[in-house]
């Protein structure tokens, strides 16, 4: 049989029926719901807070509890981030490289937090560390206290941002081909260096994407954050219930100019994240 006769029985018409539909309509079907779920909600959240002008927008989030509530969310968010990373990588590497018995059951309680309501979230840990609860009254003898201040929504945070480093790192580590590894070994490399040269650039990748997803979720988290907080202005208080406060207070104009500025500083932060990841892959060849 000739090359021409078999490329023509193999390969697939130019008008075979797809699968999904053609690029018009997933185009606009794709449009539609970015548009109706997304854009004009924001959009219209972004006018709404344009209305008192821009000396209004500026009076509404450049007081010094809108700035102290944005200093919170932001280093907290990050910290837990940084927190996920590093437990999220560990669990993940233990779960795919280990066998143990109740395996199966601990892979089964990192998506918990994904399942479980984060205000039954929020009570557990307030419950669990504040002063009077079981293991807050094992660390109040060290003067450590964990609720009602920053710790206990860093501790929030990492709660329910840690099985997004998991799943997003589990994956690569299944994937990874152990003949790098043994070469490695055989060439007289130590574990540690065989880890830093080997392993960590390919999941290196995974891991910002990780983190970027934990820090997001940190930035817009409320329900898990407010029982532990404390909710003290200028020391504990997160954008999110502020922007609940103002809206409690029928100051919707205030409240969407937070809302507003919350979005431009999520949005560049997630931006730069993403460039760095994108920087990442290209460097390691990914």
């Amino acid at each position: 049989m000739s090359n021409t006769v078999l490329n023509t029985l193999v390969a697939p018409s130019r008008y075979a029926p797809r699968v999904l539909p053609g690029f018009g309509p997933t185009l606009g079907l794709t449009l539609t719901y970015l548009s109706l779920i997304v854009l004009i909600p924001l959009a219209a959240m972004v006018v709404f807070s344009a209305g008192g002008g821009w000396h209004g927008f500026l009076d509404a989030v450049l007081r010094p509890r809108v700035l102290a509530a944005f200093r919170v969310t932001l280093l907290c968010s990050l910290s837990a981030a940084v927190l996920c990373a590093g437990i999220g990588l560990l669990l993940a590497w233990v779960l795919v490289r280990y066998r143990f018995p109740g395996r199966a059951l601990a892979d089964a309680l990192v998506d918990l937090p994904f399942a479980l309501p984060t205000a039954v979230a929020g009570i557990s840990l307030a419950s669990l560390y504040a002063p009077n609860g079981w293991a807050g009254a094992l660390l109040a003898p060290f003067g450590i206290q964990l609720a009602f201040n920053p710790l206990g929504i860093v501790l929030a945070l990492t709660f329910v941002g840690l099985p997004f480093v998991v799943r997003t790192v589990q994956p690569v580590l299944q994937e990874l081909e152990p003949e790098q590894e043994e070469a490695a070994a055989l060439l007289g490399a130590p574990d540690a260096q065989t880890f830093l040269r080997v392993i960590l650039p390919a999941i290196v990748p995974a891991l910002l994407t990780g983190f970027s997803l934990a820090f997001a979720r940190g930035l817009g988290e409320y329900g898990s954050v407010i029982f532990i907080a404390g909710n003290k202005p200028m020391v504990s208080e997160i954008v999110p219930l502020l922007i609940v406060i103002q809206l409690e207070q029928f100051d919707y104009a205030g409240a969407a100019a937070i809302g507003t500025l919350m979005l431009v500083v999520a949005f560049l932060l997630l931006l730069a994240i993403n460039r760095l990841q994108h920087w990442v892959r290209v460097r390691h060849g990914g």
